[in-house]
């Protein structure tokens, strides 16, 4: 009989995410009749911005015709959206960047977990804790970690994320090859300044390393002091890759599209010790297992960056930003330490005991989704997340329902 991999027998037995689903729906189950609000997973609940759905509809019709129809697309994504997402995300902001240097996908979970394809089974990688959990499972899925043991996977190196230090860890004192940021965080809503990414560039520079810069929340920031993108900070283009969504940007979470920039700087050393391109790589890798993002979808993201699509993705940024100061001030109110929530949709509370046992009693007691803390790393245990992305009367009621649920 045909053997499994080894290394997915690391993994704890089920996805995080899925435990949560798995909890809510036991639940439902025994109590038919409860209206569940869920405030756990990320997922956006407005519709797409009407540019968009413009767009949409006349790709669509675009397909329905011989002489405009379209079949395989580039597999690095059409120009007409590369060079938007140059000119609009980058250039306009006063960051120099290319169209060729940037690469369209299906989604930022599926580039951060499928980058590390492109690097050497013995690199050295570091993630922070708290974490998203691609960024640890995929490498623990290639092989490159040992067992779980005592909340973490042995041959990672884990940055400490506390109240401390405002979620933000500095670099550590060891070398390592590959490193994974997330700002502003997922899961704890923190936001690094420019002065807290530079000592990561510096640390980059130093060690020779890459960093994996995660901005898929970029497009909730607020405060114009704060950095929206990793290439703000000088050396960056040589030794960071950045990774986009549309997904919260504008809706696109059930639509699929996101990029990834990688600058023409930005080498690694191949096996022969030779320098090599690491868009190269990519696209080698891409170009092998992706066939590109359909051009209804490019062509709906594209009109995120017409007059009207910036206007109406700024309108659903603060939509759900209005539902995080509620989150965050009734939490606040009610006695709790928090994060985030004002420059990002994820409002990350401190709680007492287990989080699980907390994510119980709200789930039994309030009829409210969170999602525990611990699901995000060791560090992350004492803690629950509250997601913004919901309809505005659905969280003022969450709130009421936690508030009365405190109180009894």
């Amino acid at each position: 009989m045909i053997k499994s991999n080894e290394h997915y027998a690391k993994l704890k037995t089920s996805y995080f995410f899925s435990d949560i689903n798995r909890r809510v729906a036991d639940y439902q189950k025994e109590n038919p009749g409860k209206d569940i609000i869920k405030m756990g997973i990320g997922d956006v609940t407005r519709p797409l911005p009407e540019a968009c759905i413009k767009a949409f509809h006349q790709a669509t019709d675009e397909m329905a015709a011989g002489k405009t129809f379209r079949g395989y697309g580039p597999e690095q994504g059409y120009p007409f959206l590369r060079e938007a997402i140059a000119q609009h995300d980058f250039i306009r902001r006063g960051v120099p960047m290319k169209a060729q240097e940037i690469y369209v996908s299906d989604g930022s979970k599926c580039d951060t977990g499928n980058f590390q394809e492109i690097f050497s089974f013995h690199t050295r990688v570091g993630v922070p804790d708290p974490v998203y959990p691609v960024y640890v499972d995929t490498h623990v899925m290639a092989g490159r970690t040992g067992d779980w043991k005592n909340g973490r996977y042995e041959g990672l190196y884990y940055f400490d994320g506390t109240v401390e230090n405002g979620f933000v860890p500095d670099p550590p004192e060891e070398g390592l090859d590959l490193i994974y940021l997330c700002f502003p965080n997922n899961p704890t809503g923190a936001v690094a300044s420019r002065e807290q990414l530079g000592k990561w560039v510096r640390y980059a520079e130093k060690h020779g390393s890459l960093i994996l810069f995660d901005a898929a929340y970029e497009a909730f920031i607020r405060d114009d002091r704060l950095p929206r993108s990793i290439f703000e900070i000088p050396g960056a283009r040589n030794h960071a890759v950045e990774f986009r969504s549309f997904s919260k940007t504008a809706g696109f979470t059930g639509t699929r599209c996101a990029y990834a920039v990688i600058p023409e700087e930005c080498r690694i050393e191949g096996p022969d010790g030779k320098t090599l391109q690491a868009g190269d790589l990519w696209i080698r890798r891409q170009t092998t297992k992706f066939n590109g993002v359909s051009y209804p979808v490019q062509r709906a993201a594209e009109a995120v960056y017409s007059p009207e699509g910036l206007r109406q993705t700024r309108e659903l940024t603060d939509y759900y930003l209005a539902n995080a100061r509620v989150i965050r001030d009734t939490m606040t109110s009610l006695g709790f330490t928090c994060t985030g929530g004002e420059n990002a949709p994820y409002i990350w509370i401190k709680t007492s005991g287990n989080s699980w046992e907390f994510f119980d009693f709200l789930l039994r007691r309030a009829q409210v989704v969170c999602t525990p803390g611990s699901g995000f790393g060791s560090r992350g245990e004492g803690y629950i997340r509250l997601s913004a992305f919901n309809d505005a009367e659905r969280v003022r009621e969450a709130m009421e329902r936690i508030t009365a649920a405190l109180s009894v």
